[in-house]
């Protein structure tokens, strides 16, 4: 990240090195997410991007074709999110079946 300022450079950098030997895969810059906040399922995901959806509708000063736009972006989204729980489901049904075999 450049910085016109010398020492905000500086000390970005020393931030930066110092959570890279940390181990940490972020940057100084980045914000920590909570543990709850975090999407772990396509549901998630979905619930997500229902409530964003509902949030652009929401929104009184965008116009028309922006919000168009946006929703159509989400909704793509939303079907590789759709497709992906399908998918989840499908593969948990074949291994419960798999594993109702072995036990026969």
């Amino acid at each position: 990240m450049a910085y016109k300022d010398p020492e905000k450079q500086r000390a970005y950098q020393r931030e930066y090195k110092r959570m890279k030997r940390s181990g940490c895969c972020l940057t100084p810059s980045q914000t920590l997410i909570p543990m709850p906040f975090r999407l772990k399922t396509a549901q998630d995901i979905l619930a997500l991007l229902a409530e964003q959806v509902q949030a652009v509708r929401d929104e009184e000063e965008a116009g028309t074709l922006e919000k168009a736009r946006c929703i159509g972006y989400l909704a793509g989204i939303a079907l590789k999110a759709v497709e992906a729980a399908d998918l989840s489901a499908r593969v948990e049904a074949l291994e419960e079946v798999l594993k109702g075999r072995k036990m026969a």
